[in-house]
């Protein structure tokens, strides 16, 4: 089962990088990700993420993700206001 977290990153070197790296390594597919600006320094990232087994959880990567500099998770896709469902998702870069 997909699931969709909206991420806003800091314009600095390695922020989109160091996102994508955690994700891989806690054990998550990449199976679609939009980048889109935010503003002068700042830009968002939707990614649609799926776990490699069950024992993996969204909530514990969301946590994670939150740790990151430079990096935070957002409740909702921040263009629409409105939290955008997982199958409409598309690669962009």
């Amino acid at each position: 089962m997909s699931h969709l977290i909206h991420i806003e990153l800091d314009r600095l070197e390695g922020s989109l990088l160091r996102i994508l790296g955690l994700v891989e390594r806690r054990g998550f597919n990449i199976d679609g990700a939009e980048l889109y600006d935010l503003g002068e320094d700042k830009r968002g990232l939707s990614l649609t993420v799926r776990p490699r087994d069950p024992s993996r959880n969204t909530d514990i990567l969301g946590l994670q993700i939150d740790r990151l500099y430079g990096i935070k998770r957002l409740a909702s896709d921040p263009r629409t206001g409105a939290t955008a469902p997982a199958e409409k998702s598309r690669v962009s870069a």
